[in-house]
């Protein structure tokens, strides 16, 4: 390993990470392969962060179980009644659950001993710009130094003071993963990313699920016939929405709880989630004493570099607000490390895709229509249904659909909006000919494996080319 002779003998590292989530695991591992001395402080247990113990993974595996147990990818092909598990219990579902999380942290304690990143094993709070304390279970305290420090300790679920949360009855999506049994009927409070994620995968479980959100749409950043779709197929499963309500009180009983509207309804229901945004994990961190602040949701600002106020502290990752996701954290994590480093790297790319691991799943990148049209920016609109499509048909998706908007003056891809089977994955192929400031022209002419569902691209593409065709003709 090479030396650095500016730091050997100042301190101990040259850059220690707060915590091991995707952006702090991937700061590490960029920093460890520049040849720096490399620390990561994470909590016993929680290798990975929420990410992989509490959050994205655990999600995102229950939701594979829920689709293979419950048969509900199937009931197009065998009928409505197609169950591959009629009582599926919570133990069916922590099951696979448990053994991701298990593989998960085995690759990335692997990794980090692979690139010689120093694991340090408890909480870390500042005791100056430079100084990290670590506290291990036992209430003993190791001091370490550090040139560069990355601050990645993530979120955790917001908890609104006037709500009594008991993580049985009452519980935040932390606490989906310690139910004891899977709910005949939820309340899930509020209709964001989350909410909506496990309210689909209860109501794919059989779960009578009801919807509050106290503002008038739900994930109003996406595409509103996107939306729109997701909507409609949430109550075909059975999804209650109440939008443009609030929840003034949840009253806990022994064989439930009973929430009270502000406008009077009240909804019984044997689980309350509450879905209240995230709180960032800065207040254990002692800020102060690096000259550092967070503002009301526990977040800390940073400029292009994911440098803070102090030039030597980073900040990456859910801590530092919008996006907040798995994908996002990793690239900030590694662009950080790299300009702490001194190292040139690129700047993060504008092409950010979005995925939301609804069921069924919601993906896109680039703008929407009403962000276009409030900008007067001119597009066409390409639309391919996975009915039409014979990959479609196979697999039993005729609900899918994949969009695109389009310029009309030099025909570049503005934007591309899925919904379906396999939307999450589908997107990163707009998001690449995107990427390369490609026109709808290269999907039209190029050729695409059939059956698959990517052939989505080119239907949709010549849509749009023939819209555009006839409005060319009518212009003449």
């Amino acid at each position: 390993m090479r030396s650095h002779p500016q730091t050997v003998g100042m301190y101990d590292f040259d850059v220690l990470v707060l915590g091991s989530g995707p952006g702090g695991q991937k700061a590490a591992i960029a920093a460890a392969k520049l040849d720096r001395r490399v620390a990561i402080v994470e909590r016993r247990n929680m290798i990975g962060g929420v990410c992989i113990n509490t959050g994205t993974i655990p999600s995102k595996t229950l939701r594979e179980a829920v689709l293979y147990l419950t048969g509900l990818n199937q009931r197009e092909m065998y009928g409505q009644s197609y169950r591959l598990k009629d009582d599926i219990t919570v133990a069916d579902l922590a099951a696979r659950t448990q053994h991701v999380i298990g593989r998960e942290i085995d690759v990335i304690r692997s990794q980090l001993a692979r690139n010689r990143v120093h694991v340090i094993t408890g909480t870390g709070r500042f005791e100056d710009p430079h100084t990290i304390a670590v506290a291990d279970d036992n209430g003993r305290e190791l001091k370490v130094t550090a040139e560069k420090i990355v601050i990645a300790t993530g979120t955790r679920p917001a908890r609104p003071e006037s709500v009594d949360f008991d993580d049985c009855t009452i519980i935040d999506s932390d606490g989906i993963v310690h139910l004891e049994h899977v709910p005949r009927s939820m309340l899930v409070v509020g209709a964001g990313v989350i909410g909506i994620e496990y309210a689909s995968m209860f109501a794919a479980l059989g779960t009578k699920v009801t919807v509050v959100e106290r503002r008038e749409r739900m994930l109003d950043f996406c595409d509103l016939e996107i939306v729109e779709a997701l909507k409609y197929h949430l109550r075909d499963l059975a999804v209650t929405f109440r939008f443009g309500e609030t929840v003034a009180s949840v009253q806990r009983h022994a064989r439930g709880a009973l929430a009270v509207l502000e406008s009077g309804k009240r909804i019984a229901a044997d689980t309350v989630m509450y879905s209240a945004g995230r709180q960032g994990m800065a207040e254990q961190l002692e800020l102060d004493r690096a000259g550092l602040s967070a503002d009301g949701r526990g977040r800390i600002a940073v400029d292009e570099h994911f440098a803070t106020a102090v030039d030597h502290i980073y900040a990456v990752g859910d801590v530092i607000g919008f996006p907040a996701l798995a994908s996002t954290s990793m690239e900030q994590g590694r662009l950080a490390a790299h300009h702490a480093c001194g190292e040139p790297v690129r700047a993060l790319g504008r092409l950010q895709p979005i995925g939301i691991y609804s069921i069924p799943e919601i993906s896109f990148v680039g703008r929407t229509e009403d962000e276009l049209t409030e900008a007067r920016v001119p597009f066409e609109v390409g639309v391919s249904r996975y009915r039409e499509l014979a990959r479609g048909q196979i697999i039993g998706d005729s609900y899918g659909m994949l969009k695109l908007l389009v310029s009309p003056e030099d025909r570049t891809l503005l934007g591309v909006h899925v919904f379906g089977t396999g939307a999450t994955e589908l997107v990163h192929i707009g998001q690449t000919v995107m990427g390369c400031d490609g026109a709808v022209d290269y999907l039209v002419d190029a050729v695409f494996n059939y059956p698959t569902l990517a052939e989505s691209y080119k239907v949709a593409a010549l849509d749009a080319m023939n819209k555009m065709r006839n409005i060319d003709r009518l212009g003449d």
